[in-house]
């Protein structure tokens, strides 16, 4: 395996990664009701269809709507993301990272940045409860992959 290319097992991680990046930073935010608002979690592969400008937007209306929602609303809502994500065929996960990965690459330095410290933003503004139910997720997320996955992941991870 060649350090510079991902193992194909951690494809489906980065994925989530990098779409739990963009719809559940909007689960940072704070109380009440959500699930009540009839809020689900977006079909991944139809969101990696929807332009840039289409997902921008309906990224604010769920962040706007996650704002309300209780932990435990935001925490079904990741869930539900994640078991979405998990359900689908290797092949079209990899092809939806793929998109993913070209779309990240595309955007200009300054939107990345940005996007970047919104989501640092997001994080910090998490209470403690939640940042560590996230830590948990990834933990989770991690044990699945392979050794193999593993090192293919921790060497594409900049050194502390």
């Amino acid at each position: 395996m060649r350090p510079d290319r991902p193992c194909p097992g951690a494809l489906p991680l980065r994925l989530a990664a990098w779409l739990l990046f963009g719809l559940l930073a909007a689960s940072a935010s704070s109380p009440s009701t959500a699930w009540a608002a009839g809020i689900e979690a977006p079909d991944p592969a139809a969101w990696a269809r929807l332009s840039a400008e289409e997902q921008a937007a309906q990224r604010a209306d769920i962040r706007q709507r996650l704002q309300q929602a209780s932990p435990a609303e935001r925490a079904a809502f990741r869930r539900e993301l994640r078991e979405r994500l998990e359900a689908m065929p290797p092949e079209q996960r990899r092809a939806l990272a793929g998109q993913t990965r070209e779309r990240w690459q595309q955007l200009p330095p300054e939107e990345r940045e940005r996007l970047a410290r919104e989501r640092r933003e997001q994080l910090q503004a998490m209470s403690p409860r939640e940042r560590r139910q996230l830590i948990e997720q990834r933990r989770e997320m991690l044990g699945k992959l392979s050794p193999e996955e593993r090192t293919a992941l921790r060497e594409k991870l900049p050194e502390r």
